[in-house]
């Protein structure tokens, strides 16, 4: 029995080991990170001043200043989609986006149906609540998650 215990302990060890092995971790399923890196990073805008707005040919902002900046770290050139939120999540959900901006809080009610970055800004509303600001991606793309978390992380929410 004791032999028994250890060959299955054994096995389920080198299968444990072998599943990590399967691929890099975190993964994207559909390569949105390997895709836009020396590509095109396609980024939903919803007009949410001071944060963006589409005002013009080509949006401003707060958060594009942010999206231009990491673009540059992936070597991307943007391609810009401005939307409500509601299409824009549509079109995220599809693959048509990599990414949402829009003065998004995490408290936005899309959090069930795309990833959000961690908060890395915080501002104050018209009624003293402190917001805490995330951007979407398609839910899923960890990688691609993760690299922009990083980016973020590190630029202190910052352009």
């Amino acid at each position: 029995m004791r032999r028994l215990v250890s060959t299955l302990l054994v096995g389920l060890g080198v299968l444990l080991a072998s599943a990590g092995c399967a691929g890099p971790y975190p993964a994207d399923p559909h390569g949105t990170l390997s895709e836009v890196t020396g590509g095109v990073l396609r980024v939903g805008v919803s007009h949410n001043e001071p944060f963006v707005s589409v005002r013009g040919p080509v949006p401003s902002g707060r958060e594009v200043e942010l999206v231009e900046d990491y673009a540059r770290t992936l070597d991307a050139e943007i391609a810009w989609t401005a939307d409500g939120e509601e299409e824009l999540v549509d079109r995220l959900e599809h693959g048509q986006l990599d990414l949402m901006i829009g003065g998004l809080t995490n408290r936005t009610p899309w959090k069930q149906k795309v990833g959000l970055t961690r908060p890395y800004a915080e501002t104050t509303d018209e009624f003293g609540q402190q917001e805490k600001h995330v951007m979407a991606v398609r839910k899923g793309e960890n990688a691609f998650l993760l690299d922009l978390d990083e980016f973020l992380q590190s630029s202190g929410g910052r352009s």
